[in-house]
């Protein structure tokens, strides 16, 4: 779900923001929004595969994700670079939680999560 929820929010900042740097980050913040849905659609299929249906509708999202929504309205590009830093974070943390778990318990899925991080770390670099 928070995958979904990232690239909710992403979607959010892209069109909202102003301000220095407007281009590279409008430019970038798609980017970030097409691979965190390319890698919601990993993990929902592995979940598939494990048996699990994914709900993905958005008020399910919103509801689970645990990712404090940003604010409405526009942000200038420094505020919405901070917000969406913090909100990585913390979705990377939990992701490296269930990671740890996984290593016990499913290989399989332990290496989609491992992706998933691999991914937000060259995300973190770009940003």
């Amino acid at each position: 779900m928070e995958l979904v929820d990232l690239s909710l929010i992403g979607k959010q900042l892209h069109w909202n923001i102003f301000g220095r740097l407007f281009k590279p980050l409008h430019e970038h913040l798609d980017e970030l929004v097409d691979s965190w849905r390319y890698l919601a659609d990993t993990v929902a299929e592995r979940a598939v595969a494990l048996g699990v249906a994914p709900d993905g509708q958005a008020a399910t999202v919103s509801a689970g994700s645990g990712i404090t929504a940003v604010e409405s309205g526009s942000l200038d590009t420094d505020t919405a670079l901070r917000e969406l830093v913090t909100r990585l974070a913390d979705v990377d943390e939990r992701i490296r939680t269930r990671m740890d778990r996984l290593g016990e318990i499913d290989l399989a899925s332990q290496d989609v999560l491992i992706e998933v991080v691999r991914h937000g770390k060259e995300c973190d670099e770009e940003t």
